[in-house]
């Protein structure tokens, strides 16, 4: 604050050059009427005159209050470090460089806020994740560790949750696909080592596409691949030690096939639970490159959704499930067979006893999570688990799951 001309103090706020303009004209026209002879003027004036001007004078200090009003608070505001975010003015500078210095205050606009949403990297993920949810995507979950079974390390407490948990159907079929079968039957079924459910809300329409996967080594999935062909599936089986197969790659079997029902297509390839690294072309075509992600698979072969799928992977299956569930994958698998061993923890699963128990316990809530259902269940030979003889668990079990979330 400055001492002003008259001995008076005067504030120095920071003001826009069209207001600057418009308050010094409006204090000229004040002080010509008051001390440029306007009292004289006004004297000669006639009655009807004289009160509207008088009137004009009685408005023009209120309206030069509200704007030194204005003033202080933009001063104030932007002493503090505040952004104002609206100026007013008797009359707007439509000029340039009047746009330009009220932009420095009232923050952006319309177009600008576009530009700068755009432009930001936060705002470009969330709208992904708005246009995936417009479009009913399911993001990758993330598998949670459970806690332990009785509070502290148990190898007993642990198996004996898991053979619980894994001998417990969680899904109430009134109708059941048999291996070998393509009709529908009533439980119980005897000694069926897998099951589909039937239901109709959870079978594929009979107009659409079915698509059906195999990976197996031993020629287990016999029964399953009778009967997805009976159900019209297209069927694609994988084995890396057949040879009457595409090798490394997928395109020379599909040329002719994809989108055809009750096809049966063969290939060299195999499942992957580590995420390849990404390069321009996919897939090379070497005879070692037959690991992939199931998910890479998938958008190989065009396929959005797989209804069936069988899998005995030989104790690859617990990495297998846990990167299914943590890249999403399970969401577009409907039906799901496979075998879980128990006699070792599994490629690329370490720790005591008791921590892969709780790992094994940990994937398959994930999987459950994930929107698989148990459906069946039937033992395999064998008593051991991890090394341990135990007449109350075997040391494998097929499991049958429902997507209930499709």
């Amino acid at each position: 604050m400055e001492g002003g001309d008259g001995g008076g103090p005067s504030w120095d706020f920071p003001l826009c050059p069209g207001e600057k303009r418009q308050k010094v004209g409006l204090q000229e026209n004040v002080l010509r009427l008051i001390h440029g002879g306007g009292m004289r003027e006004l004297a000669g004036l006639s009655p009807r005159s004289g009160a509207g001007l008088l009137l004009l004078l009685l408005i023009l200090p209120v309206l030069l209050t509200v704007q030194l009003l204005v003033l202080v608070r933009l001063w104030v505001e932007e002493r503090d470090g505040a952004v104002a975010l609206t100026v007013i003015s008797i009359e707007p500078d439509r000029s340039s460089t009047g746009q330009a210095w009220r932009a420095q205050f009232r923050g952006p606009g319309l177009e600008e806020e576009k530009e700068m949403q755009d432009g930001d990297p936060r705002r470009n993920v969330a709208r992904g994740f708005e246009d995936e949810n417009e479009m009913e995507e399911v993001r990758p979950g993330v598998m949670e560790e459970q806690l332990w079974a009785a509070n502290k390390p148990s190898f007993f407490a642990e198996l004996s949750r898991i053979i619980k948990y894994i001998t417990s159907p969680q899904l109430n079929c009134s109708r059941v696909l048999p291996p070998g079968k393509a009709q529908a039957v009533t439980p119980p079924v005897a000694s069926a080592r897998w099951l589909l459910c039937a239901e109709d809300w959870l079978l594929p329409a009979p107009h659409r596409l079915c698509i059906a996967y195999s990976f197996s080594l031993d020629g287990g999935d016999a029964d399953f691949l009778s009967t997805v062909s009976r159900l019209g599936c297209e069927i694609h089986r994988f084995d890396p030690s057949t040879s009457s197969a595409s090798v490394g790659h997928l395109g020379n079997s599909l040329a002719s096939n994809h989108g055809n029902r009750g096809v049966f297509s063969q290939h060299k390839l195999w499942l992957e639970w580590r995420a390849p690294k990404r390069h321009r072309h996919r897939w090379s075509g070497s005879p070692g490159g037959v690991s992939h992600t199931l998910a890479d698979i998938m958008a190989a072969l065009g396929h959005h959704t797989v209804h069936f799928v069988y899998a005995d992977l030989l104790s690859a299956e617990w990495r297998i499930f846990q990167s299914w569930i943590e890249m999403g994958t399970l969401q577009n698998i409907h039906h799901l067979v496979c075998t879980v061993h128990l006699h070792w923890a599994g490629f690329e699963v370490g720790g005591s006893d008791e921590e892969v128990l709780r790992y094994w316990f940990s994937v398959l809530r994930g999987l459950e999570a994930s929107g698989m259902h148990l459906v069946h269940s039937s033992s395999g030979e064998g008593h051991s688990v991890l090394k341990h003889s135990t007449e109350s668990a075997h040391s494998s079990y097929t499991l049958s799951w429902a997507n209930t979330r499709h």
